[in-house]
């Protein structure tokens, strides 16, 4: 089974800039343009009143100066925390960041994106239906829309009920039983597994079922050749630094 065309290029940026700057901030994401990145991945989820914005954890202790689960606060009260101090004093006062901000962003700059679908816990189909929703509204008219991933079918198969034209990625850390088919009935186009898993057999499995190949989250030299060498198309990386993106 041959592969659908590929716009998406060899490097994109984990959550911005790594870990140069506070990940999933609208900071973070120039920092990784004004190292070369054209394409980034971020993390997406629904304040408790409906507006999809960046974040990693279920909860707010780790990248922000909040407390509790973000899922359970209205975005107003979200905008109104720091989610840069923590990272160092340079980013104090860094707020979180919107999709629609990141979109905007995105799109005056001429970069791409990967939304990593992060439900809260127990809101996966939600998540899922709104964050495609609002992808596809806020990419309208563009040439190359944003690309969607998730670790959760439930979410992914919510998008690509509500947005079936937009591309999709399954995310695996491991190889469970039935990935082939999970893939298959979402219409994947691209497999996004923990850069270790990829051997000369899932490659083949993957080509097998059209799909691209890409890898989280490579930050060391040598893997980097391993997984180019197996033919990897896009691979994720926090070393914005260390890796010069050149297509």
């Amino acid at each position: 089974m041959s592969a659908a065309p590929w716009p998406y290029p060899a490097w994109v940026a984990h959550r911005g800039a790594g870990k140069l700057a506070p990940e999933n901030t609208l900071a973070a994401f120039r920092l990784g343009a004004a190292h070369g990145y054209r394409m980034f991945e971020c993390d997406v989820k629904l304040s408790a009143d409906g507006v999809p914005f960046l974040l990693h954890d279920a909860t707010l202790e780790r990248t922000t100066n909040g407390q509790g689960t973000a899922g359970d606060k209205p975005w107003d009260e979200l905008s109104r925390l720091d989610a840069g101090g923590w990272h160092s004093r340079a980013y104090a006062g860094e707020p979180l960041a919107t999709l629609a901000g990141i979109a905007r962003f995105c799109q005056a700059n001429g970069l791409l994106l990967n939304i990593e679908i992060k439900p809260t816990p127990g809101t996966a189909a939600a998540t899922g239906a709104a964050v495609a929703d609002a992808a596809a509204a806020l990419w309208t008219g563009q040439l190359v829309p944003p690309l969607l991933t998730s670790f959760e079918v439930d979410a992914l198969q919510s998008a690509q009920a509500a947005q079936p034209a937009l591309p999709r990625g399954l995310l695996l850390d491991a190889l469970s039983a039935g990935w082939e088919q999970a893939a298959q009935g979402l219409a994947c186009q691209v497999l996004v597994c923990r850069h270790s898993l990829w051997t000369d057999g899932l490659v083949q499995q993957a080509q097998a079922l059209g799909l691209r190949m890409a890898s989280y989250t490579v930050n060391d030299q040598a893997e980097a050749q391993r997984l180019r060498a197996l033919g990897e198309h896009t691979v994720i990386t926090d070393r914005v630094d260390l890796f010069a993106p050149s297509r």
